[in-house]
């Protein structure tokens, strides 16, 4: 096994370690036990990862990085802004009941409570979910809506909504807080959402283009 294949692998416990530990323990997950289910020591952690801060946004990231590009596999070129947000909210859904879809949900719970105790966290989450979510940004922008093109503001606009409804479902569905929230009442509401695109005006985004 070369030098960079160890580090890999390495890495590669660290991470399902920690997927395992911080979601059962959150903000109180030690490295020490993370390390201990990894078979390596706190000085690999920090070595790959640099803290106990950078393993859990490494998490993150390792998480959602497969999550958005399924959705690009889901989301086909061709179809314009309303069908594009429909194929994504049916993704949305099933994902909700996914072998690993109650695992999912208890480490975004946790996390957010981790980021609520940890603000320096709570940034660095904050950034890599958003660093992530440029790819749904690329998926919206450019797609064709009401004889206009959905402008990159306005993909991100409607990206930040989509998640805070799709977030909120998410939770409410294995929880049993959204009864009768199946595939077609998700595509319904992300389209009701879409509808109008009025989350930003146009000439905005030229004036935005004239100051750049």
């Amino acid at each position: 096994m070369t030098r960079a294949e160890a580090k890999e692998r390495n890495r590669r416990a660290l991470l399902d370690a920690a997927f395992q530990v911080v979601s059962r323990d959150g903000y109180r997950a030690t490295l020490e036990e993370i390390a201990e289910r990894a078979g390596l020591t706190t000085g690999a952690v920090y070595s790959l990862f640099g803290s106990k801060n950078g393993l859990v946004v490494a998490l993150v990231t390792d998480r959602l990085r497969p999550y958005y590009e399924e959705i690009e596999q889901a989301i086909p070129a061709e179809l314009d802004l309303l069908d594009a947000v429909e194929a994504f909210a049916r993704h949305c859904r099933r994902g909700c009941d996914a072998p690993d879809a109650r695992s999912a949900l208890s480490l975004q719970i946790t996390l957010l409570d981790m980021a609520l105790h940890d603000p320096e966290l709570g940034e660095r989450l904050a950034a890599s979910v958003r660093s992530q979510e440029s790819h749904l940004v690329a998926l919206f922008a450019g797609r064709p809506y009401d004889g206009n093109v959905v402008t990159p503001r306005q993909a991100r606009r409607l990206t930040t909504a989509l998640r805070a409804l799709f977030v909120g479902l998410g939770q409410g569905v294995p929880l049993g807080l959204a009864p009768g929230a199946d595939e077609q009442y998700f595509a319904d509401a992300a389209r009701a959402l879409a509808s109008g695109l009025c989350l930003v005006a146009q000439d905005e985004d030229a004036q935005d283009e004239d100051a750049s």
